[in-house]
This record gives structure tokens, C-alpha cells and sequence, in this order.
């Protein structure tokens, strides 16, 4: 993993959490010269990338273009590697834009699943890793691996994968295993 300061990688953690990886707006107390030699040596190494923004979707600018136009900044791929995040892990990320900011939602769809990143080495990637298994996992092997208490596996399943990421999760009853969990 390479070398990252600290002001670096809170830039990266707070993108890898925003919808499109929105890297802005930046750390408070982060300002004029010192933001823009951050930000500057972050898109040289290729961690940042600057797009147009949507002013009317209400993205934070970077900087102004000229005739109320402006561009924002977005973490890329090599950003989110940078601080130990797998692009893709069971489809809850989502890839970073490119060159233009992702369309407005349609009235239909207004509870989009957000963009997710999962970081590698996590007790929840550990988990997510074992529920994609064909066989499953159930709680007792989720917290044989964890080292978890039962209940803490239970709100995991609940709480962050199902309503946090949105993933499908069933569970099955099976003879000598108990209930099994699986991403469908």
C-alpha cells in the first residue's frame, strides 16, 4: 500500500463513502494553498480525478470554470486501492465516473441503492465473502470465523448488509447446519 498522509487518506475514506465518490468538500480547516497542493499531488499520483460538476444536483465545486460552470472532484480507482478498498465486492460498489456527473434520478427509482465501498480484510468483507459461498454460512460459522458473539453476526446480516448495502439476503433452515444465510 503506498504512502499516504493523513489529510490523504480522510480525503479518500470520505469518498469512498459518498455517492460517485465525491471527494469534496474537503476536510474543514483544509484551505486555499494548502488544499490545492494537497488535491494537486493526490490527482499526479491518479488517487483524484476532476470532473465537471453538477451545480444542479448541488455538487460541491472545486473550482470555477467560468460562466457558472465548474468542476468537482471524484476519488478513482487507484484512490480507493490507495486505502485498502476493492473496487468491486458483491456488486454493493459501484465504479467511479469518468467524464460527466451520473444522471438525476427518475421519480420512479427515488431509493436507488447507494454506491457502497467495502474494504478488504474487513470482518465485513470476511462475512460478505462467506454469505456468497454456494453453501452459505451460518451464524455459528460466522462466528467461528469472527470470532463474534452470535447477536453481533445477527445485527451484521440486519443492520449493515441488508439495510445499509442493500443486499439480498435469505435464509434457509437445513437439517445439521441450522439457518443458512445467503446472498442471492
Amino acid at each position: 500500500m503506498p504512502e499516504l498522509t493523513d489529510t490523504q487518506s480522510i480525503i479518500l475514506s470520505r469518498a469512498a463513502i459518498r455517492p460517485g465518490n465525491l471527494a469534496m468538500p474537503l476536510p474543514e480547516g483544509l484551505h486555499g494553498a494548502a488544499a490545492k497542493m494537497a488535491v494537486t499531488r493526490m490527482i499526479s499520483r491518479g488517487w483524484l480525478e476532476e470532473v465537471d460538476a453538477d451545480i444542479r444536483k448541488g455538487e460541491p465545486l472545486w473550482r470555477e470554470t467560468g460562466d457558472g460552470h465548474g468542476t468537482t472532484l471524484i476519488a478513482t480507482g487507484a484512490g480507493l486501492e490507495a486505502i485498502g478498498i476493492e473496487p468491486v465486492v458483491a456488486r454493493a460498489t459501484s465504479a467511479p465516473r469518468k467524464a460527466k456527473p451520473d444522471p438525476a434520478p427518475t421519480p420512479e427509482a427515488p431509493d436507488a441503492p447507494k454506491p457502497v465501498a467495502i474494504r478488504a480484510g474487513t470482518r465485513q468483507a470476511q462475512i460478505i465473502a462467506l454469505l456468497q459461498r454456494p453453501e452459505g454460512a451460518s451464524i455459528a460459522e460466522i462466528v467461528e470465523a469472527t470470532g463474534w458473539q452470535a447477536h453481533s453476526a445477527r445485527g451484521m446480516i440486519s443492520g449493515a448488509l441488508k439495510k445499509k448495502l442493500g443486499l439480498a439476503i435469505t435464509s434457509a433452515k437445513e437439517d445439521g447446519r441450522g439457518t443458512v444465510h445467503r446472498i442471492a
